[in-house]
């Protein structure tokens, strides 16, 4: 069906062995029997994979063919994880809220600063599909107008970060943005820039907040941060 098109194979790692023997066949000899068939024919289609696993590393444990691996490892693109990526977090939730707003026939107008913090200064291990996740769950629970930090997941910050009884919402705020931006500080070696283009917020917005939630940064000593 594919003729000479593109076929894509995701999750290469997780085909069987007996199927990878199958799978190097055609892609060796560019030939395969169609179900049903009696002959060959040209394989003329152009072969993508994808995996999330390291194809190395399960090659050397014996469950991926090394013939197989050396076959479809011609062209190699490597897809940086959503943590190392960062600056493509504001686009994603904003075509997330974007698609659900479509779908759902509501009118969310995007995210607030202090909620988009906390996501930024998130480590994604489980990249857009956890983003994605994140902003439905929170699309949900916004009524109207943006979605802000009270409509993160309670557990999103961490287990250290559960709002405690005797503790107010605002109090609770403070924290949470007060971590957001130590970790993003921290994230881009102290520089404060880097911080403000990560939490997508103004430099200046970002000093006004160091001071205003007395977050303490490792004096300068000779134009350098101590350790």
């Amino acid at each position: 069906m594919a003729g000479k098109g593109t076929i894509f194979l995701d999750e290469i790692g997780e085909v069987s062995q007996a199927m990878q023997v199958r799978l190097l066949r055609v892609l060796q000899e560019k030939v395969y029997e169609p179900l049903g068939s009696t002959s060959s024919e040209s394989l003329k289609a152009r072969i993508i994979t994808a995996t999330n696993k390291e194809l190395e590393e399960i090659v050397r444990q014996g469950t991926f063919r090394k013939d197989l691996y050396y076959r479809i490892n011609v062209v190699r693109l490597e897809l940086p994880p959503l943590r190392k990526r960062k600056e493509d977090i504001p686009l994603l939730a904003e075509s997330f809220i974007r698609r659900f707003n479509r779908l759902q026939n509501r009118d969310i107008t995007g995210i607030d600063t202090q909620a988009l913090s906390l996501l930024m200064a998130h480590d994604w291990p489980g990249n857009i599909r956890e983003l994605e996740n994140v902003i439905e769950r929170a699309f949900i629970m916004c009524r109207s107008g943006k979605i802000g930090m009270e409509h993160l997941p309670p557990d999103f910050t961490g287990h250290d970060d559960k709002i405690d009884n005797g503790q107010d919402m605002k109090s609770a705020r403070r924290s949470l943005e007060a971590r957001a931006i130590s970790e993003a500080i921290r994230h881009n070696n102290f520089n404060r820039q880097a911080a403000a283009r990560e939490l997508g917020i103004h430099k200046s917005t970002l000093f006004r907040k160091i001071k205003e939630l007395g977050i303490e940064l490792p004096e300068k000593k000779d134009g350098r941060f101590k350790p």
